[in-house]
């Protein structure tokens, strides 16, 4: 094993120096755009001045270059330090931080990739190890290569459940590439955190879960380079570095007193620089260069084509959860950067097929759906994978908050759930997703795919790998007929006309299991005289509003849509979204109105009112209207 050479005194002041003029640059920030948390910046000062100066690796030309190091920043309110580390480090001018959260400005008040030198957005708490891992395990398992990841957390935030649940991956998976840096300053927002100081304990549960752990003075300089050197020839786990710390350090009658968070120093902010100014030797330029990473992973191919036509008979009877499994391991055969982890549902989603195929590219998570999708979301950053991303759809609502931080951090990463509506029958409404569609209808700039058959939903897992943003394809448990030929075409945003005649009274709209409910519907309308048109929207977002449109004019005005789904936020808000403008159309919006129960898929169906027979009655009822 490699021997620790201390740096030598001259470095070790100039690192005390450096910590010393990022707590100057991020008071004088915040004091420029009168808000801010120079506080929570002067605790962690002297750790971002030893990881960017003295640990990381890292190239300034091109902060995202797949071979640096990466830095997440898990406490993203102290982003004026991080942004002083990269403006010390010569990527902008030092000048720049003075334009801090003013709307011309990409320094905004917490970090977000519009910045180069930023991965993923951070900000709501306790996140950042969850995507630090799923980075971890990227680098040690699909890139293979030396790069580390580094995560700093904030004591308050450890509170958070995410946080654990990735301490616990972290360790099942050996990430001895991931060092996590809690900063304990012992003071939250509003009074001290749950355990203060209390190092002893914090060591405990890191240990306990499995993490290699040292408890640091976290404002002594040496001490730090120290532990990251050990962490770095540490095998078989990931290094937690525990750093006392005290809020407002270096700023005197402010320091590791309460009433500070988020706030700028004000008139004492002179003050402030000037007491810290006198612990700074040598007030000029430094002469750190970044230690230089070995330049040698490429770009991946990111296109993902299915490796062989959908193989569907009409009429076969095939879930598209099936499908989807199906056209998962027909995208890894043909790039074998396509990824995918599950939540110990893999059995149920399909994810297993891919399992099966490529255990080497499959991550199983477990029963963590926050730390999945953070993990997913880490897998995805620098553009390193395609990755996959399932459990049940109602699962996912636990993980809303990592998702909607994955859109702000321009993910390219695909979410599958699974057991959608009261269709999946006798397992009862906790299980039932029945806001999915609202939920990731909402998230802006995401693609929301319905699949109605086994070949539409094969080629929505295709689309979905080559489509940028936040993707969410809706899978069903039941069995339901193959309606497209293998070859029949598809794309976002267009909607397929299932069913039509030139004498059709009404259009209906459904999607996969009420999609097939309305065939049936229109086969008992078609036996007394009354013909329909049937649409299949195959993507809720962005919906074909010009078929959609087009096809009401045909029939009069009259659309009914119809969905498993509460009406919150799906199908139908979807489509009179898309009507609105237009004059003499009408909506009617068959949803599940209520909390529903247990029982078998064709009895809840009829009795939350989105059935053949509910459907034959609402078209009935709108024509006499």
């Amino acid at each position: 094993m490699a021997s620790y050479h201390r740096p030598d005194s001259q470095t070790i002041q100039t690192l005390k120096d450096i910590a010393n003029k990022l707590r100057i640059h991020s008071i004088e920030a915040t004091n420029a755009s009168n808000s801010g948390h120079p506080t929570s910046c002067c605790s962690a000062a002297d750790i971002m001045s030893v990881l960017f100066f003295n640990t990381m690796r890292y190239t300034i030309q091109e902060p995202r270059h797949p071979n640096n190091d990466r830095f997440i920043l898990s406490k993203g309110h102290a982003a004026p330090i991080l942004y002083a580390a990269w403006a010390e480090a010569g990527l902008f001018p030092a000048s720049d931080l003075l334009q801090l959260r003013k709307l011309s400005s990409d320094l905004e008040g917490h970090p977000t990739p519009r910045l180069n030198f930023v991965d993923v957005a951070t900000g709501s708490l306790g996140q950042g190890l969850s995507v630090a891992a799923g980075m971890a395990y990227t680098g040690k398992h699909f890139d293979k290569a030396d790069y580390r990841v580094f995560c700093l957390i904030g004591d308050g935030e450890s509170a958070e459940g995410s946080i654990w649940e990735a301490m616990h991956f972290a360790s099942k998976y050996n990430l001895d590439n991931l060092v996590a840096v809690f900063d304990i300053n012992r003071l939250g927002q509003s009074e001290a955190t749950s355990l203060g100081h209390d190092m002893d304990v914090y060591k405990a549960r890191a240990e306990a879960f499995g993490w290699n752990t040292y408890v640091v003075d976290g404002h002594d300089v040496e001490g730090l380079c120290k532990a990251f050197w050990d962490a770095s020839q540490v095998k078989g786990k990931p290094t937690c570095i525990l750093a006392k710390t005290f809020k407002g350090a270096g700023i005197p009658g402010i320091s590791d007193e309460d009433n500070w968070h988020g706030k700028p120093l004000g008139a004492k902010a002179d003050e402030a620089i000037k007491a810290i100014r006198k612990n700074i030797a040598n007030p000029g330029p430094h002469n750190i260069i970044p230690t230089q990473p070995t330049l040698n992973l490429k770009p991946i191919n990111e296109k993902a084509p299915l490796a062989t036509e959908p193989a569907y008979k009409l009429g076969e009877s095939v879930a598209t959860r099936l499908a989807y499994g199906t056209a998962l391991a027909k995208l890894g055969k043909a790039n074998d950067r396509v990824i995918a982890m599950d939540g110990d549902t893999k059995n149920s989603t399909f994810a297993l097929k891919f399992k099966d195929a490529f255990p080497d590219r499959f991550v199983e998570c477990y029963i963590a759906e926050q730390n999945l999708v953070g993990v997913g979301i880490g897998c995805g950053t620098r553009t390193r994978t395609i990755p996959f991303i399932s459990t049940f759809a109602a699962f996912f609502t636990r993980a809303f908050d990592q998702i909607r931080m994955g859109a702000i951090s321009q993910t390219n990463a695909n979410f599958v759930g699974s057991h959608a509506g009261i269709s999946i029958g006798e397992d009862g409404p906790s299980q039932m997703a029945l806001e999915d569609l609202s939920m990731f209808r909402s998230v802006p700039g995401s693609t929301v795919f319905y699949p109605s058959d086994a070949v539409s939903a094969e080629r929505a897992v295709e689309l979905a790998a080559n489509t940028k943003g936040v993707c969410f394809i809706r899978t069903s448990r039941p069995s339901l007929p193959v309606i497209y030929n293998n070859n029949e075409p598809f794309a976002v945003g267009k909607a397929k006309v299932v069913r039509q005649s030139s004498t059709d009274k009404v259009t209906v709209i459904g999607s996969c299991v009420t999609l097939f409910e309305a065939l049936k519907a229109a086969d008992t309308l078609s036996a007394s005289g009354v013909n329909i048109r049937v649409i299949d929207p195959f993507t809720i977002k962005p919906i074909d509003g010009a078929t959609i449109i087009a096809n009401a004019q045909a029939t009069g005005g009259k659309i009914i849509t119809v969905e498993d789904h509460y009406p919150a936020g799906g199908i139908g808000e979807a489509v009179a979204a898309a009507v609105s403008g237009q004059p003499n159309i009408i909506v009617k919006h068959l949803a599940v109105q209520e909390i529903p129960r247990s029982g078998k898929c064709a009895e809840l169906m009829d009795k939350y009112g989105i059935s053949a027979p509910c459907i034959v009655k609402a078209v009935q009822s709108m024509l006499s209207a």
